[in-house]
């Protein structure tokens, strides 16, 4: 599905942040679009968050159902 897709590479935009925060005290984020207080920066930190929520539910679907194989019987 497109939005995972999306989620996913938001989440990885936002945990390559926080290593650059964590690893050289670097925000990019913030850097790019002026500031953390900044609209645009803020924009960007609510939709990796949302992102990050959207992906915890990728941990409770069952992707077998999607793959458009014959369920597997015993």
């Amino acid at each position: 599905m497109i939005v995972d897709k999306i989620a996913l590479i938001l989440v990885i935009v936002g945990a390559l942040n926080w290593g650059g925060v964590g690893l050289f005290g670097f925000d990019t984020v913030a850097f790019l679009f002026g500031g953390q207080a900044a609209v645009l920066s803020r924009i960007v930190y609510a939709m990796v968050g949302l992102a990050g929520l959207w992906c915890v539910t990728l941990l409770f679907r069952d992707t077998e159902d999607n793959t458009g194989h014959a369920p597997h019987t015993a």
